[in-house]
Formats: structure tokens, sequence, C-alpha cells
């Protein structure tokens, strides 16, 4: 484990201990306070500006806790805003997952705003900055500006074409958006500085061609306005107080100041925090899509998917989410957060909610011998231990019971203190067992044991005979059966940001990433509503999934009760 593992493990291992600690402000909280101490705002108003290209992952969820945690913090508000610049990639199918994220991590924007409702804005300020003589049309190709755009060590080139007239590049410009050139045959520029020492102030892209329908303006433009032109703009139309973006921006805030100031308009200010970096994981975009088109995994919403619609569907919370956000902090450099920090966080908040049950993932049959036969009594069981309003419920018993294949051990080591021939166990909620047989088939595989009980050891009857081992079961004839996926982590490298150039991200995909299983379910699980949340006792926690129907239940395994890959992977 290296060092960025342990502080994470041992912030999770210590967090129970620490939540009463007095809590200290974040930089962007310092900052906030500061201005609104010296009168420079009466209140804050920040925004989310996702762009509608995909599904919203777990790094967008920390990012929108951020965002609208902070406006709540201080009496603000936060918009939602759309970078919908990019016609070729966007659609309303994200649009639409992505406001239902936002509602489903329990937050609800002030304004509901579109980059596309300022592309007449947009236009507009561009030609100003035509006519003060701060941009002009291009006629390179995209890989001529690329190529004459320097490195680091070496300054740019001017393009052939940077000193063309106020007139003419108003002219161009006009005849772009008018639709006479073709994709590809022209772009706008800033004039800036090919020598800068920051590239992306070298005459960087305003507006590039492209004749693609966009899902809210139709065809009415055909020139769209690139990523940093837009976004400064969008939030000084807004009034955004404090632009909070994650750090790979930080070079970008020269080019988005610089707009600003050259447009004269109100000054919104952009400040960067750390990105979310999560290990077992990947969370481009690009990568995620692939994963998607090439059937790696079932969907945007494949429970092994880091979106927020995945996290959902596997039994993820939105406290869960908002309580990891808050864990994980903000920092100012870019850092790797271990996976079990987020599991912590779900257990933590499912152990509270959700009600227990019994469920055999790898069943293995038990007949009580001396228990009579047709007979069936009902067992109490406490539904929540930590939920005193969860109540109880009622679980059939009978003479016939599945246990785990594994709570049954034919020749077991010193301390074993589960069921073995001759020993005995109790059977949670109700009685005291004894293994006084095992029964094989002519291959020699145990098909089942035979049992007898202890009549007087009921559970609550007051009997003081006491055995180490207890185990969970089902009763065969009342017992449900379920299709149980056993979801594990889809990448067998924690570092996914940092695998050698050499290898593809998809060769370290986990095979075993998904297991599905018939399981033995009590009768109290065969018709819980979608998303329901349930610990199956000493398996860990589970959810509906959206599969199942009416006598055909479907649950996925949210998270195991304790780490257990840690284990696995020798950490």
């Amino acid at each position: 484990m290296d060092n960025t593992h342990r502080t994470m493990a041992n912030e999770a291992a210590s967090l129970p201990e620490n939540e009463g600690a007095a809590r200290t402000l974040n930089f962007l909280e310092e900052i906030i306070e500061a201005d609104l101490a010296a009168g420079k705002y009466k209140s804050i108003l920040t925004r989310f500006p996702p762009e509608p290209n995909g599904y919203l992952h777990v790094g967008h969820a920390k990012s929108i806790c951020l965002n609208f945690g902070l406006a709540k913090r201080y009496g603000g508000k936060t918009n939602l805003r759309f970078d919908d610049t990019n016609p070729a990639k966007e659609e309303t199918e994200y649009v639409d997952s992505i406001k239902e994220d936002v509602r489903w991590l329990g937050f609800e924007w002030a304004n509901e705003f579109y980059a596309s409702d300022y592309f007449d804005q947009l236009y507009e300020w561009a030609c100003v900055l035509i006519k003060k003589g701060l941009a002009y049309v291009d006629d390179q190709s995209q890989e001529e500006i690329r190529r004459t755009r320097g490195t680091v060590m070496q300054p740019g080139v001017n393009s052939p074409f940077r000193n063309r007239s106020i007139e003419e590049n108003a002219d161009l410009f006009r005849r772009m958006r008018a639709g006479e050139f073709p994709d590809g045959a022209k772009v706008l520029r800033a004039k800036i500085d090919m020598a800068h020492p920051n590239m992306l102030m070298r005459d960087p892209l305003m507006y590039r061609i492209i004749h693609t329908g966009h899902h809210r303006t139709g065809n009415r433009w055909c020139i769209y306005p690139m990523y940093d032109y837009a976004h400064g703009e969008s939030d000084s139309i807004e009034n955004i107080t404090h632009s909070i973006c994650t750090l790979e921006f930080d070079v970008h805030r020269p080019l988005y100041d610089w707009f600003i100031e050259k447009l004269e308009i109100f000054p919104s200010r952009q400040y960067e925090f750390a990105r979310l970096n999560l290990t077992y994981t990947v969370m481009s975009k690009r990568k995620l899509l692939e994963l998607v088109k090439n059937k790696y995994v079932a969907g945007w919403d494949d429970p092994r998917m880091p979106t927020i619609c995945g996290m959902r569907r596997r039994g993820y919370t939105p406290e869960s989410i908002r309580l990891f956000a808050e864990k994980v902090g903000v920092a100012k450099r870019d850092n790797v957060i271990d996976l079990s920090l987020l599991e912590w966080c779900v257990r933590e908040d499912l152990n509270k909610r959700a009600n227990r049950y019994m469920a055999v993932l790898d069943p293995l049959k038990v007949v009580i011998t001396n228990y009579p036969e047709g007979a069936t009594e009902e067992m109490e069981a406490v539904n929540n231990p930590e939920d005193e309003n969860a109540g109880k419920r009622r679980i059939p018993f009978s003479r016939e019971i599945y246990i785990e294949r594994e709570d049954f051990m034919e020749n077991p080591p010193k301390k074993y203190f589960r069921l073995s021939p001759g020993n005995e166990v109790r059977l949670r909620y109700a009685y005291i067992i004894k293994c006084e047989e095992v029964v094989k088939d002519a291959a020699g595989n145990i098909t089942e044991l035979h049992c007898t009980y202890d009549p007087g050891t009921r559970s609550g009857s007051g009997n003081g005979r006491q055995v180490k081992g207890t185990v969970h079961w089902v009763s065969a004839a009342h017992a449900g059966c379920a299709e149980v996926r056993l979801f594990d982590r889809l990448f067998t490298e924690a570092r996914m940001d940092n695998i050698p150039e050499d290898k593809d991200y998809k060769d370290f995909i986990n095979a075993g990433s998904l297991r599905t299983v018939t399981a033995f379910i009590e009768p109290a699980l065969k018709a819980l509503p979608h998303l329901a949340h349930v610990q199956f006792e000493r398996l860990g926690y589970f959810t509906v999934d959206a599969d199942a129907m009416p006598g055909k239940p479907v649950f996925n395994r949210t998270v195991t009760l304790k780490d257990t890959w840690a284990k696995v992977a020798g950490k």
C-alpha cells in the first residue's frame, strides 16, 4: 500500500472517532468568507456547468456537492448550466440524466441555463473583439494551427492570416455564420501572443464551423464557440461570483480573465480545486463511453460503473455520496482517494437504514432429523438493531433448511466454530443444532447434512446453554429463489491513472467483477420495491435491481460487510 492508500485507509478507519472534531475552513470557504466580509458581494452565486455529452460520474458528484453545498452554507444560490457548445457529441438524453442525478443527490438549482441561451450574445461579443483588433479569422487547418503553436520551450509562429484587416475579419466571420464555408475551412482566433509562456494564450480558438444540428437550436447556427471562450462569458452573464473548477483548468484561468477584461463585463472569478481520482476506477468520459459502446459493461447504469446512475442502481444512497464528498474534502493538489473510503461511507449509511434479512447464496441442505415432519413454527427476528422503529418480523422454520456451504467443514482446523461433524452451532433466531451425518453423492460431493436440534434452546427461551458459532439459514419449504449479482471492482489495478504507456487500460478489467448466483431467500424478501436497501445477514448490503419482476426478485450486492478486497490484494 503506497502512502496515499495508507493515509486514506487510516482516515476511513478513524472517521467515527473524529466526527465530533472541530471543523476547519477549506481554502474556498476562506475566500468566500473574506469576499463577504469585505462587502465584495452581497451573496454568492455558484454554478454547476456539465457538458451534456455523457452521464455524470462520482467525480461530478463531488463537484455538485461542493458548488451546491458552498452556496447553501453561505445563503447563496447555484445555477445549473449546460455547456452545450459541441452539437456533434451532445444529446437531450444526457441533459435529462444530469438533471435526474443532481436532484437525486438532494440538490435543486436556482436557474436552469444553457450556453446555447447565450449564442447571440457570444457572437456579438466576438464581433466586439474583432472590431478591437483582438480577434481574427484564420484559414489554416487544425493540423497547421497545432504545428505552428510551438512548444513549452519554443514560441509559436504567427498565422499568415493574423494581420487581416478588421473589415475583412468582420466580413469573413459574418459569412462563417451564414454558412458559406465547410467544416474546418476557417476558425476565429483571439489575437493575444504567440510567444506567451502559457500555450493556451497563443491565439486560442474562439469559434469553429460545425454543420450539425444542435439539440436545442436546431440548424440555426453552424459556428459554435469553444469552451474557453464561452465559459467565462457565460459566468459573467449570470453574475457568477465564484466559478469553481477542477485543477486542470488552472492554466485556463488567464484566458478566462483575458476575455472578461477585454470585453469589460462582469468580473466573474475562477477558482480551482483538486479533481477526484479514485482507485480501481477510470473517470474519463471517453473511456467510459468506450466501455459502454464495446459492451465491456451492460450500459451507463451498469452497477460496476462510477456513473451516478450506476452507483444508484448498485445501491449507493445520496447520503453516502454526500458523506464521501465531505470526507474527501477540498484540496489544492491532486491526490488519489482509496475506494475503501467510498465503501465505508455507504456501509455507514446502510447500517442505519437497511433492514436485516437472511439469504443463502451457496446453499447446503440440512435435514433436522428429530424435528417433526410437516411441522412449521415462526421465529421472531429484529429488523434493524440500529433502528428501534423498524420493528420485528416472523421467519418460518421447518425440518429442512439451507445454510451456506462455507458454514460447514468436514475436517475443520482448530478454533473452527461453525458446523462440522459432531459439532454444534446456533441457527440465528432459532435453535442449536448438531451435525450427526454427512451425506455424499457417488462422486464424493457433500449433498446434505443430517442434524439434530435441542428443543430447549429456542432463541428467547431463556435457556442458558451457549455455543460459539452462529449461522444464518432459510427454511427450504418457504424459501424463494432470487438472482443475486455479486459485483466487485471493475479493474484489478489500483492506480488506473498511472498505468504504463505500453499498456491499455482495458487490459486491467477484472474478469471477476460480476458473478451471478441463484440464492434462497426468506419470504419477506420476495416482493420488495425497486431500489430497496437490505442487509443479507453476515453477507453484505444488497439492493433490489430494476430487472426484478413479480416472482423473480433480483438483488445487487452494494458492498460487503467488511473490506475483503484489501485481503485479496495483499494490502
